[in-house]
């Protein structure tokens, strides 16, 4: 490819290896060589330990970072048998991620010389160079292969040239020099005026497909993604610096009408009154480039945080009366579907200022047209309203497993279409990259026009110890060669049932709410009870969502994540079935009643007063109805005060078990049918360590 062309994302397959060999080496030192250009920017070694902001490491960290990036995920793949600098692959690992902005690093690193970084560079470098040379190849290229782990540090390495080129446009003038690598575009007009079109109602079909897609891809491209997108209206440009200056010069920064909470919190911690790379000059504004100020570009997109891209859009459908607002993800993808765009081609340049085919900053925002629009690829980033989510079926990468899992929090919105420097992986439309609201990057947005899209699942992963083991006790794994616990224990009840109506269950104390959507494939109706809110928005999560994602210790700090579906299990069909409430067993509220069976399933032992409950279960159950009891038996003081304990102690000198103290409480209403199970459960608590209980199952039918 001639230059100067940055060689673009390899394809993954292909018939001939050792062009396909070749392909990836000059792939890989490229981005090297691209990579180091971008620190000959830098005037000084100074320019390299002065942090251009606080909630980020020094720039010196981040020309090791890439490097270590490479061997550290080498020596894990077993790829590389020894490390090369073990403080250095310690010291520029972790950390890059954006803090809030009111949580200041202080911390006192002992950082490397720029030479010593350097010299490292020089031996990953050739360590991964001679690794492409003779590692054995075969194709295709998938994320099980031996060459995932290469691929992967290149593309990483093309991440950070975007995020390392933001903190030198963030760096003091001083430190920084104009490159001829670096070349802003010098073009600018008069601004055009932006206007809205009409978008037809679509579907989006998205996610990629694991051993089959094309080209590199992080986790949280993979799965599958369909949605309806209902009709809206598009900004044809982005938001111009002209377009945006009246919202300036109408005093959206002063009025706190036009923020969200989190947003007027950053804008008074940080005394924003303009853009940040806005530049106030007297009477004039300028801009500031990656490495230097000029008078201001009115007709280039204005570059800004989600923030004050929201609070943009507040003000403007005031002034509009009309719904406007940013993008959903989904809206995004309908855009590039029916300006019919394509990927970045290998041979020329892109139709837009992508993947530094053009200029090293924005440029204007009608110099690229895409159909009826401009810019839908290119020039800035543009922030979307959609948090970060995982698709269906998404997985974590063994040699990456917090790539995208702690962005999955509800506060790291998605941006869209790459910048002009957004290079491989980025410039794809799969690319699904999210940052914080506050975070800067060559980011801006289009404003559209349409109802509130629906939104997307919730992407937070349980890590609350009890709750992840209990999610991953009613829905995950089997252990041990043990059935799954709740499942096992309503197909018991359902046997039972026989010929019995089957209108309304009570699956008590149901925690995580598995046994309750079991019950649902045989009865109309099955309401979950516990007293634990928060063992309720479990099951709450899986009715509505049908997903339901968590993480749990491994081995000490470290954690394997799950995802848990209900059409995984076949509930889905059931899930519109059950209901969830917060209650006490030993109170509960009259209206639970008039059930053909009552679930207690790990239960009494763990009540304050289990007489309580036992004595007036007849009064909820129909004549005929079953009443399943399970437990351990685990009589416990913290739980159940002595004096209320069924069983399990001295009586008349004699030993009193559970189950005698159960046939003298519920002798008067109900009959024993057959004799006790003992059902086994398994709790897993960490990756090797397990509780292993049986729990007793008794059968009553309560009495006409």
């Amino acid at each position: 490819m001639p230059e100067p062309f940055l060689p673009r994302t390899p394809l993954l397959a292909g018939d001939d290896v050792e062009a396909k060999r070749h392909e990836i080496h000059a792939y890989f030192h490229a981005t090297f060589d691209r990579y180091e250009q971008l620190f000959e920017v830098l005037t000084t070694e100074e320019a390299y330990y002065v942090k251009p902001i606080p909630l980020r490491h020094p720039l010196i960290f981040y020309l090791g970072h890439t490097a270590t990036f490479f061997v550290n995920k080498l020596v894990l793949a077993g790829l590389l048998e020894r490390r090369i600098d073990p403080r250095l692959e310690s010291l520029c690992a972790v950390g890059v991620d954006e803090m809030s902005w009111d949580d200041l690093d202080d911390a006192h690193y002992d950082w490397p010389r720029v030479a010593e970084v350097q010299a490292y560079r020089r031996q990953v470098r050739a360590a991964v160079g001679d690794l492409i040379a003779r590692l054995p190849l075969e194709l295709p290229i998938h994320w099980e292969h031996p060459w995932w782990p290469i691929l992967m540090g290149i593309e990483h390495e093309r991440i950070h040239l975007e995020t390392s080129s933001v903190l030198i446009r963030q760096h003091n003038l001083r430190y920084v020099r104009p490159h001829p690598a670096w070349a802003p575009c010098r073009v600018s007009g008069e601004p055009s005026e932006n206007g809205l079109v009409p978008v037809p109602v679509g579907r989006v079909q998205l996610g990629k497909d694991w051993g089959r897609d094309s080209a590199y891809g992080w986790d949280n491209e993979y799965g599958h993604h369909n949605a309806e997108v209902a009709a809206f209206q598009a900004g044809r440009m982005l938001v111009s610096n002209q377009e945006y200056l009246a919202f300036v010069a109408d005093g959206g920064y002063r009025d706190g009408r036009w923020w969200e909470p989190e947003g007027r919190e950053w804008r008074a911690y940080v005394q924003a009154t303009h853009p940040t790379f806005w530049v106030r000059e007297g009477e004039r504004w300028r801009l500031r480039l990656m490495l230097e100020e000029v008078p201001m570009p009115w007709d280039w997109p204005v570059e800004v945080n989600y923030h004050e891209a929201k609070a943009f859009c507040h003000w403007l459908a005031a002034r509009r009366e009309a719904p406007v607002r940013l993008p959903s993800e989904d809206e995004w993808q309908r855009l590039y579907d029916l300006a019919g765009l394509a990927e970045v081609p290998s041979e020329r340049a892109v139709e837009a200022n992508l993947h530094l085919d053009h200029w090293a900053s924005a440029c204007p925002v009608t110099h690229f047209a895409h159909g009826d629009f401009y810019d839908l690829v290119g020039n800035v980033w543009q922030w979307s309203e959609t948090p970060t989510y995982p698709f269906d079926g998404f997985r974590v990468h063994p040699l990456y497993d917090d790539f995208t899992t702690p962005t999955f929090d509800e506060r790291h919105n998605l941006i869209k279409g790459g910048s002009w420097i957004a290079c491989g992986n980025e410039s794809r439309r799969a690319a699904r990259y999210a940052f914080r609201r506050h975070f800067f990057q060559h980011a801006g947005f289009r404003y559209v026009v349409g109802e509130p899209p629906k939104a997307p699942p919730a992407s937070h992963y349980e890590s609350d110890r009890m709750l992840a083991e209990y999610a991953e006790f009613h829905y995950g794994d089997p252990y041990f060669g043990v059935d799954n616990f709740p499942r096992r224990l309503a197909e018991l009840a359902i046997q039972a049932l026989g010929e019995r109506p089957a209108g309304q269950a009570l699956d008590l104390g149901c925690a995580a709410g598995r046994a309750s959507f079991e019950l649902a494939r045989r009865f109309e109706r099955v309401t979950g009870i516990d007293f634990s809110a928060r063992f309720i928005g479990l099951g709450v999560q899986m009715a509505e969502q049908g997903v339901l994602r968590y993480c749990f210790p491994d081995e000490g700090d470290l954690v394997a994540y799950r995802e848990r579906r209900l059409a995984d299990l076949g509930l889905e069909g059931v899930r519109h079935r059950v209901q969830f409430f917060q209650g006490d067993a030993c109170n509960l509220k009259p209206l639970f009643t008039g059930y053909d069976l009552i679930l207690a399933a790990n239960l009494i032992d763990r009540l304050y007063s289990p007489a309580r409950f036992l004595g007036r279960a007849h009064e909820r159950l129909n004549p005929g109805g079953l009443l399943v009891i399970a437990s351990p038996y685990t009589w416990l003081v913290e739980h159940t005060p002595r004096e209320e304990w069924l069983g399990g102690f001295k009586k008349d000198g004699e030993s009193y078990t559970t189950l005698d103290g159960l046939k003298d409480l519920l002798g008067s209403h109900f009959r024993l049918l057959g004799a006790p199970l003992e059902l086994p459960f398994v709790i897993r608590e960490t990756r090797r360590k397990f509780q292993h209980s049986l729990s007793e199952v008794t059968l009553w039918e309560r009495l006409p």
